[in-house]
């Protein structure tokens, strides 16, 4: 009789496990346009210090890659016509889209491109990416919110998002001001990001 006997393979612990996939996720998976015509780009920034001025932009492309197996490999681009930028006065608008913010006319686009996505648990995500205003490129992090799938009555398949992000404008160059008799400034550095899509699948 052996003095030793071989030991039987241990079981795999838990920590070893994998993962199961969700299969209604990994059914998403695929490539998606924006649909403007029912999403929202927008924003909004503290005004005179005591109330928050909201914006759109009306006029953006963008698409997705959605992978329901590893979100990982998820990406985003988004290109905005910043001639669109509208806060609902006219004036206000025009000084935008002027030299003093935005310089339309020598910087007439805002892209996004992701660089990384990762899901942060139940319905939530995060993508990294680099937003580039008037040809400044920095990164940009944007939490986001699954809304949900589905096909609309004319048969397209759709996915929903809405998320936010903050930013401080002067990190692309957005550093108009002015003072206030009491102190402070005319508008904030701070900046809030807000996105609402609504994204259809290539092809449905």
């Amino acid at each position: 009789m052996p003095l030793f006997r071989k030991r039987p393979a241990a079981a795999p612990t838990a920590t070893t496990a994998v993962l199961e996939v969700d299969p209604a996720l990994a059914a998403l998976t695929g490539d998606y346009t924006i649909d403007p015509a029912h999403s929202s780009i927008g924003f909004s920034v503290r005004h005179a210090m005591v109330t928050n001025v909201r914006g759109t932009f009306g006029s953006y492309e963008g698409a997705l890659h959605l992978d329901g197996s590893a979100p990982a490999r998820s990406t985003a681009t988004l290109d905005v016509a910043i001639a669109s930028v509208d806060t609902g006065i006219a004036d206000r608008d025009a000084h935008l889209r002027g030299a003093d913010f935005f310089d339309a006319e020598n910087f007439p686009r805002m892209t996004f491109r992701s660089t990384a996505a990762e899901a942060t648990g139940g319905d939530r995500y995060r993508i990294t990416g680099d937003l580039t205003i008037k040809d400044v490129t920095r990164p940009l992090t944007i939490d986001l919110e699954f809304n949900g799938a589905a096909t609309d009555v004319y048969g397209a398949e759709r996915v929903g998002f809405e998320g936010s992000a903050e930013i401080l404008r002067s990190e692309w160059g957005l550093t108009w001001n002015a003072a206030l008799e009491t102190g402070g400034v005319m508008v904030s550095d701070k900046v809030k990001l807000v996105f609402d899509i609504s994204a259809v699948r290539a092809g449905s």
